[in-house]
């Protein structure tokens, strides 16, 4: 029997690229959403057969249902976090949910006996350290989540250490893996549009989808 793969946010633009892979590669497939309202929808944009695809209500702001999400599972990949399109007034709407989920997704997959979790940061977390132009980044690097770039960029930073400063604690946990995607594009299979699909989609509407975009400064060259 295959082991189990819980995937967070399901009806998300990443969720569901990855969901649709695993199932094509034969794995039980579980899947995580706020409410089991879009579950209809996700299996319709998913396509082919979901018959190996199960739903489970969890909110990465709650405490509940997480360990039941995640029972039974071998491996998590935690890919549920939001990217806004414009940065909320209160940083705490994107920091909270994005650290706090974490620790809930990791704190349940270890009470579970998760064997890997697999964690999707961002290059927001690393992007904005002192690496001189050109060297490759290296985990000791961070983004200081105290400078002037945004309430995302803290979230981002805030998950990634707290994910690792939870691992250091518990080092019979489950193998922790962190991926740190500068930005995610590809076709779209639902209704999720991604803010990095947004700025696509404002580029083949003629807007000025680049006018108010921002990048990672080299520190030196």
């Amino acid at each position: 029997m295959t082991d189990t793969v819980l995937v967070t946010g399901g009806s998300g633009f990443l969720a569901g690229h990855v969901i649709r892979q695993l199932l094509d590669e034969g794995y039980p497939v579980r899947t995580t959403v706020r409410s089991l309202d879009p579950e209809p929808g996700v299996r319709a944009s998913l396509g082919g057969d979901t018959s190996q695809l199960s739903f489970a209500a969890a909110d990465l702001r709650v405490d509940d249902d997480w360990a039941a999400a995640v029972a039974d599972c071998a491996y998590v990949l935690h890919v549920a976090s939001a990217f806004p399109p414009h940065q909320p007034r209160n940083e705490n709407e994107l920091i909270k949910p994005a650290r706090e989920g974490t620790l809930r997704v990791l704190g349940s997959a270890a009470a579970a006996g998760v064997r890997r979790v697999v964690v999707t940061s961002s290059f927001a977390a690393i992007g904005y350290s002192p690496r001189p132009y050109g060297l490759p980044y290296e985990e000791s690097d961070w983004t200081d989540p105290m400078s002037q770039r945004g309430p995302y960029v803290k979230s981002k930073t805030l998950a990634e250490r707290a994910a690792w400063g939870l691992a250091a604690e518990h080092p019979d946990g489950p193998e922790p893996t962190v991926i740190n995607p500068a930005g995610i594009f590809g076709p779209v299979i639902g209704p999720d549009y991604a803010s990095s699909i947004g700025i696509i989609q404002m580029l083949l509407s003629a807007k000025p989808a680049l006018a108010s975009a921002s990048w990672p400064r080299p520190a030196s060259r």
